[in-house]
């Protein structure tokens, strides 16, 4: 991500705009410290945009109607020394 200093950001804002646009998030610093991120609509709506949850998840999963065999191993279990 490129940085700005705000000045900078503030005479050449149409170039701020287009770098963002074409280049991706542009941070601008005031008096040294990170305080603003420029960046395209899209990609704000994209990072702005609710999460599914995990149950909405597997339950929209095309893998959903899949029947699984779900029958436990019953064989005898192993050793193990935990000493």
């Amino acid at each position: 991500m490129a940085t700005w200093q705000l000045q900078d950001a503030k005479n050449r804002f149409s170039q701020l705009i287009n770098d963002a646009l074409r280049e991706g998030p542009q941070i601008v610093t005031r008096r040294g410290e990170k305080t603003i991120v420029v960046m395209a609509y899209s990609e704000f709506e994209a990072m702005s945009r609710p999460r599914e949850s995990l149950v909405e998840f597997f339950r929209n999963s095309p893998m959903a109607q899949v029947e699984l065999p779900l029958e436990r191993d019953r064989s005898p279990m192993r050793d193990v020394d935990l000493s």
